[in-house]
């Protein structure tokens, strides 16, 4: 009998811009992670959406909403903000690794096998979602 494949499914977290919303997003990813049998990427995926979060809470106003789907063995984690402007291109991580600040992009298309940004409108507010993708199969 052949294997089916899995159902795709999607989860947002909305929430308010405050640092501690990347712990919140971190941790609720885990668990989503966890229970749907995704353990293999679940240390690349919060360190992905770390960045991601911490980015649009660092530099933006207003809410923040991480998004996560996973399709057809491929893990989508992304990150919507207010502020409808391009995130900054990341840098070569190996010019920034010494650096305070601005590597996280740069860690992004390191550690992901595709990302990207569009500008999205939510709720009747503009913004954009940055994302980032990793294959990745269910068990």
């Amino acid at each position: 009998m052949p294997e089916t494949e899995p159902e795709p499914w999607e989860y947002s977290l909305s929430v308010p811009h405050d640092r501690r919303a990347v712990t919140v997003c971190r941790r609720t990813l885990r668990l989503v992670l966890t229970a749907h049998g995704l353990i293999g990427v679940v240390d690349t995926a919060e360190l992905l959406a770390t960045e991601l979060v911490a980015n649009a809470v660092l530099h933006t106003e207003g809410p923040v909403m991480l998004r996560v789907r996973w399709s057809a063995g491929v893990l989508r984690v992304g990150a919507w903000d207010a502020d409808p402007e391009p995130p900054e291109p990341p840098g070569q991580l190996a010019n920034l690794l010494d650096a305070e600040v601005g590597r996280g992009l740069a860690l992004v298309r390191a550690c992901a096998d595709n990302w990207g940004w569009q500008p999205l409108s939510r709720n009747g507010q503009r913004g954009k979602y940055v994302w980032c993708e990793c294959a990745v199969e269910a068990s």
